[in-house]
């Protein structure tokens, strides 16, 4: 019986949709975000599987936890990308969420860890990112406004949705999604 308990514990938990490696905070801020951009009551994550040799042409490691299909009644409807990225002494966690041409729809900090520069996480400074596509180039400071107390983490979370266009970018190209 012991054991069976144990075993129990040890199962991954399914939240509606495929089993995957995401904090159970992180799973209800993620499905948040997706019923809210969708508008939907019921959806799957699907996870997208890319290859080592695939990946290291990557600039953003694209892992089976981290880049998920959004299905709806066996439909595709879209992307969600969740990864952290660096700020001054710890890292903060963001969610971007892309429609099936892979623009991006909604960018969201998830969890942001430090005392300071937590202003990235404004709606307003986030929808900057908003429309940009797979195609699109951009710049702290320039395409996207530089915030006062969040220099670091603002500079890491352009950079990092910077270099996630280029990566969907590639993965288009090499018909992965």
């Amino acid at each position: 019986m012991k054991n069976l308990i144990i075993f129990i514990f040890l199962i991954p938990i399914n939240f509606g949709f495929t089993t995957i490696e995401l904090s159970k905070n992180i799973q209800k801020k993620v499905t948040k975000e997706i019923k809210g951009v969708f508008e939907l009551e019921s959806f799957s994550l699907e996870e997208v599987a890319v290859s080592d040799q695939i990946n290291n042409q990557l600039k953003t490691r694209i892992g089976i936890d981290n880049l998920f299909k959004i299905v709806s009644d066996s439909e595709l409807i879209g992307y969600a990308f969740v990864d952290k990225a660096p700020s001054k002494t710890d890292e903060f966690d963001y969610l971007v969420i892309f429609d099936v041409d892979l623009i991006i729809m909604k960018s969201k900090v998830l969890i942001y860890r430090e005392d300071y520069g937590a202003e990235i996480g404004s709606k307003r400074w986030l929808k900057q990112f908003v429309g940009l596509d797979q195609n699109s180039k951009i710049q702290y400071g320039n395409e996207i406004k530089a915030i006062s107390g969040a220099t670091i983490s603002a500079r890491a979370l352009t950079i990092a949705i910077n270099d996630l266009l280029k990566s969907v970018n590639y993965l288009r190209q090499k018909e992965i999604i």
